[in-house]
């Protein structure tokens, strides 16, 4: 067993990957913010043909510079292994449009327009007069949006019709109306209990950028719809591509397809006799129902679900340190529960601490308009983004500035990052945090909703058809509504969130896909370790060498996890 990495000497390729991120928050201020680099808290993204075009030049220029640079040190090897992967990708899509159709529920450019406000500090007067100034960008935002979306139509690059019209329902809702404010006039408003906030401006700029999200939903409805693709799935080569981008692999998608029908079959099985501990003379559906239903498996408010959700991870937290699992620096001991704004993910999310760790990592949680949050399910979420999931994962990261370059401490391959956090589940199952038969049948249930995602997702997007030996549907081409059905019988969720889901999977290809097939990497490199070390394995060893690692493509780590 060799030892981690000692602290490297400043080199050219740790130089260049400071500087990469350096000039690329200077044209994408957004990002900026998301890692908590100062000077750009004022300022919109160019979403325009010409700000992608910036933010290309800066990918091409780097990896020509990388490419110049000896590497042959162990910590040049890794930190030039993991710039070049995000690169390559980068200008792989660059090169194949996807900056011009870039419409999705989450994670394209309008969702990262609307979202970055969530990150600003709002405490001082001074922190409102910086959102008073970006806030006035967003119509130029959007516009520039536009005018990428149009060139994509004049080169046939186009997304699907479903996301075009999803996404203006979501601009909708964030617009909001006369009698419903949107989201940033409400973001506005809040600023009336600091003394000295720049109101006027405030209001100026949200009816500003309300009018523009109002614009942005209507040029979809009426001028992309009827140009964009009719087609559901995004077909194989494109999704392709976005196996190789979210796992950091190639995934053969007939393989992949095939393995998640048989995980979800094994699930099946083990949530049924899962349930047969809660009620054992009620069915599956019936249990699920009694569970949603129970008052007792219940909590009221939005406030009361937040504090339930702090103190779960806060328990956590002591846990793994108390029990010496982990080595966790105290700068992260501490992982904030929040609330999410309407009208954007059904799903719950975390954001990462900024650079200099003044603001802490976060879960953020959908309500989603409900005022009453059955909590069966929500334990087995909670450690996925938070402890030991990616508060911990990308924490660490951040905290380890002497090991990682900054690009490094920075990058999030969600192969890498959502294997490892469905890994952070089971170990929390494996350690007895779900030994109450209701959060094990949650957790079981976020095994078998990830599994059923890989289907749905490459079955979609790969059209291929479902097995003859399945019994369901058998040999028939994936419709949203077979996946749809497929996947409620697999979720803890309701009607709504389910839906979204797929509106998630055919917007964002492979990104489903990247949890499950990512956990199934994780467990495999742990148990080629066990195997190779026997009885001197050491578990918290082998999790503070693949924390050191920072995030990597998964055929990065294996290789890098052969060398424990």
């Amino acid at each position: 067993m060799t030892s981690s990495k000692n602290t490297p000497e400043i080199s050219p390729v740790y130089q260049l990957s400071d500087e990469y991120i350096e000039r690329l928050a200077a044209v994408d201020p957004g990002l900026a913010t998301a890692l908590g680099i100062a000077g750009h808290d004022h300022e919109m993204t160019d979403f325009s043909p010409n700000g992608h075009a910036k933010r290309n030049e800066v990918n091409r220029s780097t990896l020509a510079t990388l490419n110049t640079l000896d590497a042959s040190s162990d910590h040049d090897r890794l930190a030039a292994g993991v710039l070049r992967n995000s690169l390559d990708m980068s200008t792989l899509e660059y090169d194949a449009g996807e900056h011009l159709r870039s419409i999705r529920v989450i994670a394209g450019d309008v969702d990262s327009a609307r979202s970055i406000f969530d990150l600003m500090p709002t405490t001082t007067a001074e922190h409102w007069k910086t959102i008073a100034e970006r806030m006035s960008g967003v119509p130029e935002a959007f516009a520039g949006m536009r005018e990428s979306w149009n060139l994509g139509i004049q080169r046939g690059v186009v997304a699907p019709r479903r996301q075009a019209l999803v996404v203006a329902e979501q601009l909708e809702t964030w617009a909001g109306t006369p009698t419903n404010p949107g989201f940033f006039t409400q973001f506005a408003e809040s600023a009336t209990s600091v003394a000295g906030a720049p109101m006027t401006s405030l209001r100026d700029a949200a009816i500003a950028a309300s009018k523009s999200l109002g614009e942005t939903s209507q040029y979809l409805r009426q001028t992309y719809a009827s140009s964009a693709d009719p087609r559901n799935g995004v077909g194989d080569e494109r999704h392709a591509l976005a196996r190789r981008r979210f796992m950091g692999m190639d995934v053969d998608a007939r393989e992949a397809y095939e393995w998640g029908f048989a995980e979800v079959r094994r699930l099946d099985t083990e949530l049924e006799r899962t349930a047969k501990e809660i009620r054992p003379d009620a069915t599956l559906n019936e249990v699920r129902q009694f569970l949603d239903t129970d008052p007792q498996h219940s909590i009221e408010g939005e406030e009361n679900l937040r504090e339930w959700l702090q103190e779960l991870m806060d328990d956590a937290m002591s846990f793994l340190i108390r029990e010496n699992h982990f080595d966790i620096p105290k700068e992260i001991h501490r992982v904030e529960a929040m609330i999410s704004p309407p009208g954007g993910a059904a799903a719950m999310y975390y954001t990462s601490p900024s650079e200099d760790l003044k603001r802490p990592g976060r879960t953020w949680y959908p309500a989603n308009g409900r005022t009453r949050f059955p909590l069966w399910s929500e334990p087995t979420t909670a450690y996925h983004e938070g402890v030991p999931g990616h508060h911990l994962q990308i924490g660490m990261a951040t905290v380890n500035s002497e090991k990682l370059s900054r690009f490094q401490r920075n990058e999030f391959v969600s192969g890498h990052g959502e294997g490892w956090a469905l890994y952070a589940e089971r170990l929390m199952d494996e350690l007895g945090f779900l030994g109450k038969p209701e959060y094990r049948l949650g957790y079981l249930y976020a095994q078998a909703f990830r599994a059923a995602r890989i289907v749905v997702d490459i079955g979609m997007h790969c059209d291929f058809a479902i097995p003859r030996d399945w019994g369901w549907h058998s040999g028939e081409s994936w419709t949203p509504e077979l996946a749809l059905e497929f996947l409620s019988a697999r979720s803890s969720s309701d009607d709504a969130f389910n839906k979204s889901e797929i509106n998630r999977y055919l917007g964002w290809p492979a990104q489903a896909i990247s949890y499950k097939l990512g956990e199934r990497v994780w467990t495999g490199l742990r148990d080629d370790a066990k195997r190779k070390h026997g009885t001197k394995f050491d578990l918290r060893a082998w999790h503070a060498y693949a924390l050191d690692l920072g995030n990597l493509g998964l055929d990065l780590l294996k290789t890098e996890l052969a060398r424990f």
